[in-house]
């Protein structure tokens, strides 16, 4: 028997592959081939993601207008690039270049002096 997709399966697989279930599990909880399921399910296969970021998406800059600080520096961080990074920088006498020396250790116990 040939598969008839219905909005109720479509809305099925836009969420399974929305949380990231494999194609291969998706079209067996359907019992079709993944063929199948490529054939008949395109679309929500290519937009499922793209449809859930933008749900969520949606849902955390509620949150953030509404004042959630969470959420806002979420955003700030993610979105606009903001960051907490430290940086150290280390230089010699009057801002010139490290100077290094080399220090040989001998083992002790090893005979040389």
């Amino acid at each position: 028997m040939a598969h008839k997709p219905d909005d109720k399966t479509r809305r099925a697989v836009e969420q399974m592959a929305a949380v990231g279930i494999p194609q291969l599990d998706i079209a067996a909880i359907l019992d079709i081939t993944d063929k199948t399921l490529r054939k008949h399910y395109a679309k929500e296969l290519a937009t499922a993601t793209s449809r859930a970021n933008a749900n969520i998406g949606g849902m955390l800059y509620k949150k953030a207008m509404d004042g959630d600080l969470t959420a806002m520096i979420f955003w700030m961080k993610t979105r606009a690039k903001w960051n907490e990074k430290n940086s150290l920088e280390v230089t010699g006498a009057d801002g010139g270049p490290i100077q290094m020396t080399q220090i040989n250790f001998v083992p002790v116990g090893s005979g040389k002096k």
